[in-house]
């Protein structure tokens, strides 16, 4: 349970950090970057759990949680475009 709370704590903090990284406009405003932060986070503690960078109780670092929100956000900023 604390893992889970520990992430979405850092998945928010890591949303905050991206929206930062890469101001503009964004569709959804601050709070869809933040629930895009704490996605990124937790897609970053699977894909790093699924290659071995992570043990299975560990959660990404807090490099990796930046760096999978901000390739979230840079994909749902491609798929907003798209989208009428």
């Amino acid at each position: 349970m604390l893992h889970i709370i520990g992430t979405i704590v850092i998945g928010f903090i890591v949303g905050v950090i991206a929206k930062l990284l890469m101001p503009g406009r964004d569709p959804g405003g601050f709070i869809v970057t933040t629930l895009l932060g704490i996605v990124g986070a937790f897609v970053a503690t699977y894909l790093g759990q699924a290659i071995g960078w992570y043990r299975p109780d560990q959660a990404a670092g807090f490099i990796g949680a930046v760096v999978g929100a901000i390739i979230l956000l840079i994909v749902y900023r491609l798929l907003a475009r798209r989208s009428p």
